[in-house]
């Protein structure tokens, strides 16, 4: 039997979150964001999950490969653009879109001599200070790129910091759009504005956004960019982390739990023992009262999470018995409610799920 820790993906999840989106935007055309494995996902489900995307987006150019070699056939678009001007070939090859958002991209591409035009996003840094041409530099970026023989459709992109939280102190959405207004005034071409966030909130920002292409990604595997839950977006989990009670100890008060011996039991209770540890992608920093599902009933985590084990209160559940069902995050456990709990990001819970755990779909 192989150890009982399984990830679930649910395809059909992905496909509503995808529709989801599409509501939101009814307008624009969707990139499904496929990058880091598909957020866990596997490319290949995530492939299949968004298939009815107008075209997929991710970063890695081996993987923008495979999706050619796997059969799509839609637009791929690289965010992080090219590294070096050999990329331009293997763009050239696969048909590959990409961004635009620095000096070295542009003089790339000024020397490049490639075989069939490139469709590129020209990045504007509207205050993300990451990536991208400010605002008064980017007409002239654009008229660069406009005057190459090896240049097609020219989109133009920026990233939100904050459109989870639209009046943000520092840098509210609106003015970001503002900014990008300002420097893209009277060039021609498609605008690819909104991440997650923007499309879940481009209801609120109706009078000001125009999205010919919207970019979702954490929301197209059912967790939330911020400002509510997932499920208050009407977005399903796609990954569903689950195991069993492998042990279980009953202890005493003044007993301790685990490494460090940071957990001491108040009174007479039950431990059980869950076969999921850091190294199958649970968080180590993961703190007592993490929530947990056993048999269906929320509990908390006690003790330091291990490599291979953590462990919970079975107080709450006096029928748990080796073997009973534990659900880390997924269907029943918002996987944001976990990463909150541990100080992080769903993103990054997903993503960082173990090779050594088993996928399965359902």
């Amino acid at each position: 039997m192989p150890r009982p820790i399984v990830a679930t993906i649910h395809l059909e999840s992905m496909q509503h979150n995808l529709a989801r989106a599409r509501q939101c935007t009814p307008h624009a055309k969707a990139w499904g964001v496929v990058k880091a494995n598909g957020y866990g996902h596997g490319l290949e489900r995530a492939m299949r999950g968004f298939a009815a995307a107008d075209g997929l987006a991710l970063i890695e150019f081996d993987n923008a490969v495979r999706l050619r070699e796997l059969g799509w056939s839609k637009p791929i678009m690289l965010l992080e653009g090219f590294f070096d001007a050999s990329d331009l070939h293997t763009m050239a090859q696969y048909d590959l879109n990409g961004a635009v958002h620095c000096e070295q991209q542009l003089a790339w591409l000024e020397a490049a001599t490639l075989p069939r035009k490139l469709n590129l996003h020209l990045k504007m840094n509207t205050g993300m200070n990451r990536l991208g041409f400010k605002p008064e530099a980017f007409a002239a970026a654009h008229a660069r790129l406009r005057a190459l023989d090896c240049v097609g459709e020219i989109t133009m992109m920026t990233h939100f910091a904050n459109a989870d939280e639209l009046a943000h102190p520092g840098l509210p959405i609106r003015e970001q759009i503002r900014r990008f207004e300002l420097g893209a005034a009277g060039l021609p071409g498609a605008r690819s504005l909104s991440n997650s966030a923007g499309v879940l909130q481009a209801s609120e920002l109706a009078d000001v956004l125009a999205n010919d292409w919207v970019r979702p990604g954490i929301m197209l595997y059912g967790g939330t960019p911020g400002g509510k839950s997932a499920a208050d977006f009407g977005l399903l989990p796609t990954m569903t982390l689950a195991s069993e009670i492998i042990g279980i100890q009953d202890i005493e008060a003044g007993d301790m739990v685990g490494y460090g011996s940071r957990f001491q039991a108040d009174g007479p209770m039950r431990v059980g023992v869950v076969a999921c540890g850091y190294a199958d992608g649970y968080p180590r920093h993961a703190p007592l009262g993490t929530p947990v599902l056993v048999d269906g009933v929320r509990t908390r985590l006690v003790g330091r999470v291990s490599m291979d084990m953590l462990t919970v209160d079975l107080t709450p559940i006096p029928q748990a018995r080796v073997g009973s069902a534990v659900t880390l995050w997924g269907k029943g456990m918002p996987i944001d409610e976990v990463a909150e709990a541990a100080g992080t990001i769903g993103y990054e819970l997903m993503c960082a799920l173990a090779p050594r755990v088993r996928v399965v779909e359902g």
